[in-house]
């Protein structure tokens, strides 16, 4: 099985958003998943476990970058491999 998230990522308070949703594309690019960028949102598939902790990851490091934003993560029903 596959899941399948799509994820939106808005920096706020700042004066570098384009930035920071780069660095956030690049982030997510480097896990073992598939990667489809949209114009308002990523598509992330990959295995669940793989998916739920990489949502997590994003989160955490945004905490730990003391960043403001705001985390949009839409799940679809799995898919078959």
């Amino acid at each position: 099985m596959k899941t399948i998230a799509q994820v939106t990522y808005i920096p706020l308070y700042t004066d570098h958003p384009k930035e920071q949703v780069q660095d956030i594309i690049e982030f997510v690019a480097q896990h073992d998943v598939e990667v489809d960028v949209n114009y308002l949102s990523t598509t992330v598939i990959g295995e669940t476990d793989v998916v739920f902790d990489l949502i997590r990851e994003i989160y955490d490091e945004m905490m730990i970058e003391g960043q403001k934003f705001r985390l949009h993560v839409e799940l679809l029903s799995p898919t078959e491999e």
